[in-house]
């Protein structure tokens, strides 16, 4: 008797795991497949009831205010949740218990205010995390340590002040690959703490549309980033400015107008320890110009080495005097400049007892005068156009030197109806004989009758 109810009770189970009772789809929710969709609802919380088997759950467009614990404790395969456009302004300690298998999460488009620290207590699975357009002023410093598989997080569009890079390492994100803090409210930050964090985050870090104070640490950290050419600078070059004595009013676009940081000492590490000064000068062709070497060592004992664009390497024992020179205290003088003297300079300076040195990089730009480059366009616009000039005469002026043409043009002749097949096709005649032109015409053969030959009309 017992194997027979086992038998029995085995498809129950199986039918009441499969099938619950309560995991029916709510009446204002759309259920398809795996995806549940209670987008525009009215919802003002999360309901009790919601199937187990969903992987996508949609509830933006609501009126939810609040996230409480174990809000979606049920729903242990849910993978993708849409929140946003609602108007939640906290979470609940636990509000994503046993919701581990969460990969995607959109806060976005709420009232949050702060990012806590237990807001994303055990979603250590997920990997986007949208909190932008929010009115978020404080992120504590531990509110993202639990994400460790985390490879995207948009923070855009909030009031942040302040953010805990420290927070973010190689071991505890090793995936993060973009951290998108544009559009905030930051002024100044930590720029050590920015250097440090691994470089796959700075590659993808976003924080133009910013209130950043100029100055040359903030200045030194962009440089290096424009060095490498990260696209996060190239997209929005416009977007990152910086207000001169913290004014708002005199706001400038720091990475098209450096000149404002020339005085400023760009460190870079390598391995000995490296100071790099770093400046623009624009100079006409045929003047002569003079760079110097100035850097942060103070030693009188230092030997120069300039790298250029077109001499390569200069020392001074190797080095071209007539057309450049290279004085005792770094100092390189072009004598008369030339356009292909354009370029980055750069001076390293030595000092070989204290194992130190230091760089110096100039960005020389050799003008023409304005007569010889509008002479340079210009000739090379009119010689184009008295050679299509002179095409066209080829083509349409040339006399015609066919021998048909010469011929004058023969009687009028009656002309006769057109049949196909008693047509044929004589060319231009050649070697004295008479023709019409220089085409291929149609002439109708003669149709002979009894009287003789003589030419058929149709009327």
């Amino acid at each position: 008797m017992i194997p027979s109810l086992n038998l029995i009770a085995v498809p129950v189970l199986l039918s009441l795991l499969l099938h619950p009772s309560d995991e029916t789809c709510p009446s204002m929710c759309l259920c398809t497949s795996d995806t549940l969709s209670c987008s525009s609802s009215g919802l003002t919380k999360i309901p009790k009831l919601l199937p187990s088997f969903s992987i996508t759950l949609d509830v933006s467009h609501n009126q939810i205010s609040w996230l409480g614990p174990a809000s979606f404790s049920k729903m242990w395969g849910l993978e993708n949740l849409w929140i946003s456009h609602n108007q939640i302004s906290d979470l609940a300690s636990g509000a994503f218990q046993n919701a581990s298998s969460l990969r995607y999460l959109d806060l976005s488009s709420n009232k949050l205010q702060k990012v806590e620290q237990h807001y994303f207590e055990g979603l250590w699975r997920l990997e986007e995390l949208l909190l932008f357009n929010n009115k978020i002023t404080q992120v504590e410093s531990n509110a993202l340590l639990g994400l460790s598989s985390l490879k995207k997080a948009y923070f855009s569009l909030n009031l942040i002040t302040h953010f805990p890079f420290f927070s973010i390492q190689d071991r505890s994100h090793p995936f993060l690959s973009m951290l998108d803090l544009s559009s905030n409210r930051m002024t100044n930050l930590l720029w050590q703490d920015v250097k440090a964090l691994p470089g796959l985050v700075q590659r993808g870090l976003y924080l133009h549309n910013n209130s950043f104070i100029c100055d040359c640490s903030m200045y030194s950290m962009f440089w290096h980033w424009a060095l490498r050419e990260y696209d996060t600078l190239k997209d929005f070059a416009d977007e990152h400015t910086c207000n001169i004595n913290g004014d708002p009013r005199a706001s400038i676009r720091f990475l098209r107008h450096s000149r404002f940081f020339n005085n400023c000492t760009v460190d870079r590490a390598v391995s000995l320890p490296v100071t790099v000064r770093f400046s623009r000068v624009l100079v006409w062709e045929g003047q002569s110009v003079q760079l110097d070497c100035q850097t942060s060592l103070s030693s009188t004992n230092l030997s120069f080495m300039w790298l250029s664009p077109s001499q390569g390497y200069i020392t001074q024992s190797k080095i071209d005097s007539t057309l450049m020179s290279l004085f005792a205290n770094g100092t390189l003088e072009i004598q008369a400049a030339k356009v292909n003297d354009s370029g980055l300079y750069v001076c390293t300076a030595v000092d070989i007892k204290e194992a130190l040195n230091a760089t110096r990089e100039i960005n020389v730009t050799v003008l023409l005068p304005e007569a010889e480059s509008f002479n340079t366009g210009y000739t090379t616009l009119l010689g184009c156009v008295v050679t299509m000039v002179l095409i066209l005469i080829y083509l349409y002026l040339t006399p015609c030197r066919c021998s048909c043409c010469k011929q004058p043009a023969p009687p009028v002749m009656p002309i006769a109806a057109y049949e196909p097949e008693n047509s044929i096709f004589l060319p231009c005649a050649q070697d004295g004989q008479k023709s019409n032109s220089n085409k291929h015409v149609a002439f109708m053969q003669p149709m002979l009758n009894e009287q003789g030959p003589e030419w058929t009309h149709e009327s």
